[in-house]
């Protein structure tokens, strides 16, 4: 169906950074690029080599000037964005098989590096975890950038955008993104792109409203056709009637009255109107996202995902560098605590700088991952816990075991735990002694053996993403079966109050760390159930301090009860809804 008329049509996308924009549209197509193939003669090889390094050095250069230009208009945090870049073109392993590639078949340089750096996409894009996904986005927005150089052409610049409009694309690399214009341009929607790309992070830091996600939108709308871009709720409204335009006028002028009340309220102590405190931490995946956790107040690192550290790279990194890694994020936490999530990585998440230690898998998400793949290579988990525990030393520090199945794999990660300290005690290294321990509880049978796991650790930190995928049997990547995946079914709700009661009965504390904890409808719900902690990406606390802060602890306790009564997961959604809707009333 096109949509170019006059005719109102909605589309639904992902809300990518909030805010309401109203323009026409200028639609950014982004041609493919035809690579010539050819066999370069043996006399002009060496040529051609040189001819490679030197478009190295040229790309580093015009990416080294766009750092420099982000780094003055935006801040230092986006322009390290383009550090990634950076390694991607000084990866010797890249480079080295570009050549490679070239000494065997004799192609043209512009196919060989093409041909190599397609592969590291392509590896990079079935990567089961969607911010360590969006490395292949950097690898290939690079790999465009050298390309262009090598071909002696200029690529289209979203700088040409002049006048005040909404980008319309099929996808916005972090370079294009930097070349926007934040007084022209009024939203940005994609095709493609998820709520982790290096795009939007570009476009939250320039406060540009932004849908993701929307599929197909570049081919059914054209150019001055007149859009809202609606980055609350991941819509889009293609040529709004003056009815739609006068209810987003007023949507507007609400939603901006509330992210001011949402922001003031996240000055004050994360606590229920009845005295309870709720603590909120924040995941995070890099030592530069320290800033955002103080920004938006976290109390601590509730998750740091340290898989990022071996795939954002193709050697495996040392003990060293982690522990520099490590002690940079609890230092400029401290005395916050800081939970670092060990090495959870499998057959979806190739290692790049060992790729042998991990075969192909018919099913790797039942596979050799996680814990499983630590405690088949003990120097490699002993390696990483050394780190940790180095890192105690500087701040407050627990460390958290993920993919726990059962109290045998719990106790044999706790005793590597022991040996690990025993070498660092033996080096005169210092650390904490009473470094607390936690475990995952993401997989069914960890939940239902709760009460077995509780007595060999110090808090449960329940991972409800991988749990309910699980538990209900639902791939969360499969289109088809998708809208099955549901955080209200009765099963879920059980399982979770069993777990809470059995870490209580235990003595130990529980955090949810998965989605359900960031979303201000679904915590309550989990605060009523008798989670002690929620752990979310930063920019959420403050819609989820809000409800808090709304809420009787009571109440909360009555809508958990309430829930558990529930056997159809629809009336448990709706119950959910209508309590967010009575204690945060949008004025």
């Amino acid at each position: 169906m096109d949509l170019r008329g006059t005719t109102e049509t909605v589309i639904r996308g992902i809300a990518a950074s909030r805010g309401i924009a109203y323009g026409q549209v200028f639609l950014y197509l982004q041609n493919e690029l035809e690579i010539p193939r050819y066999t370069v003669e043996p006399a002009k090889r060496m040529a051609e080599i040189a001819r490679f390094e030197q478009a190295l050095v040229t790309t580093r250069q015009q990416i080294a000037k766009i750092r420099q230009q982000v780094s003055k208009n935006l801040s230092e945090d986006e322009a390290l964005i383009f550090d990634a870049h950076q390694m991607v073109l000084e990866d010797q392993a890249l480079i080295s098989e570009t050549i490679r590639e070239f000494e065997t078949t004799g192609l043209n340089i512009e196919t060989c590096f093409n041909t190599i750096a397609q592969r590291y996409i392509a590896a990079f894009a079935e990567i089961d975890d969607e911010y360590l996904r969006e490395r292949a986005a950097d690898i290939k927005d690079v790999t465009r950038r050298l390309l262009h150089t090598l071909l002696g052409q200029t690529a289209m610049q979203l700088t040409e955008l002049v006048e005040k409009r909404i980008i319309v694309a099929q996808d916005v690399s972090p370079s294009e993104a930097a070349g926007i214009d934040r007084s022209a341009a009024l939203g940005i929607v994609t095709d493609a792109g998820s709520r982790t790309s290096h795009a939007v992070i570009v476009a939250r830091s320039m406060k540009i409203p932004s849908v993701v996600g929307t599929r197909d939108l570049t081919q059914r709308v054209k150019d001055g056709d007149w859009l809202i871009v609606d980055g609350y709720e991941g819509v889009v409204v293609v040529n709004p009637t003056q009815a739609t335009l006068f209810r987003y006028g007023k949507i507007q002028k609400e939603k901006s009255s509330f992210e001011s009340r949402l922001m003031t309220a996240n000055e004050l102590p994360s606590e229920t109107i009845d005295g309870v405190h709720v603590t909120l931490r924040a995941n995070i995946e890099k030592a530069d996202e320290v800033a955002l956790v103080k920004q938006y107040r976290g109390d601590g690192v509730g998750l740091y995902r340290t898989e990022y550290l071996y795939l954002s790279s193709t050697r495996m990194p040392t003990e060293e560098q982690q522990y520099a890694n490590y002690r940079a994020i609890v230092e400029g936490l401290a005395p916050a605590p800081v939970t670092i999530r060990t090495l959870d990585i499998g057959g979806d998440k190739p290692l790049p700088g060992n790729p042998q230690l991990i075969g192909p898998e018919a099913n790797p998400f039942l596979g050799f991952r996680a814990i499983r793949l630590c405690l088949e290579h003990p120097e490699l988990f002993k390696e990483q816990l050394r780190a940790i525990l180095r890192a105690s030393a500087h701040g407050k520090v627990e460390v958290m075991y993920p993919m726990i199945g059962c109290a045998e794999e719990l106790a044999a990660a706790n005793q590597l735990l022991e040996q690990a300290k025993a070498e660092v005690r033996a080096r005169g290294q210092a650390f904490d002694e009473k470094i607390r321990i936690g475990t995952m509880i993401e997989i069914p049978s960890a939940a239902i053996a709760a009460d077995i796991l509780a007595p060999h650790c110090q808090f449960f930190s329940i991972g409800t993403n991988d749990l309910i995928q699980y538990l209900l049997a639902i791939d969360r990547g499969n289109n088809r079966i998708a809208h099955l995946y549901d955080p209200a079914h009765p099963a879920v709700l059980r399982v979770l109050k069993q777990v809470i009661d059995a870490a209580h009965h235990a003595r130990i504390k529980v955090s949810v760390c998965g989605e359900m904890a960031g979303d201000p409808i679904f915590a309550p719900l989990l605060i009523g159930l008798g989670v002690d902690e929620l752990s979310m990406t930063p920019p959420l606390i403050p819609a989820v301090k809000f409800v808090i802060r709304a809420m009787k602890f009571s109440d909360a306790e009555k809508l958990a009860s309430d829930a558990l009564a529930q056997t159809d997961s629809k009336k448990t959604a709706a119950l959910v809804e209508a309590f967010y809707q009575r204690h945060v009333a949008v004025e």
